[in-house]
């Protein structure tokens, strides 16, 4: 279930690596790559008045599955982004809770 939300870099960037992306991702989670979505994100960003180009930042949102997985999921997700020519990028990682996740009302962690 880790969801990527992408700031700061065009979606049609984000597609051209998509696939070896996700299925490296995948390998790393130990999981299919449909267990993985992508939202590109289209921001306006403004500074001292003026509109300006919106920061490469990647936000995670998953089930934690340790400092190891969390570091090779870094390394390989900021890599294939290098590889489009995004030089600088920043990663964020947003820790679910299974006992605080609902599916269609249940708790995650009683299904």
């Amino acid at each position: 279930m880790p969801q990527l939300t992408i700031r700061g870099i065009p979606a049609e960037r984000i597609r051209e690596v998509s696939q070896p992306m996700l299925e490296e991702l995948a390998a790393i989670c130990e999981c299919g790559t449909d267990n993985f979505m992508i939202d590109c994100m289209e921001t306006t960003s403004v500074f001292a008045g003026q509109r300006v180009d919106t920061y490469p930042f990647i936000e995670i949102s998953w089930f934690e599955r340790g400092t190891e997985t969390r570091d090779r999921f870094a390394f390989a997700l900021t890599k294939h982004i290098h590889a489009i020519g995004i030089e600088e990028v920043e990663l964020a990682f947003k820790i679910y809770s299974e006992d605080a996740y609902y599916i269609n009302g249940k708790r995650f962690n009683l299904l």
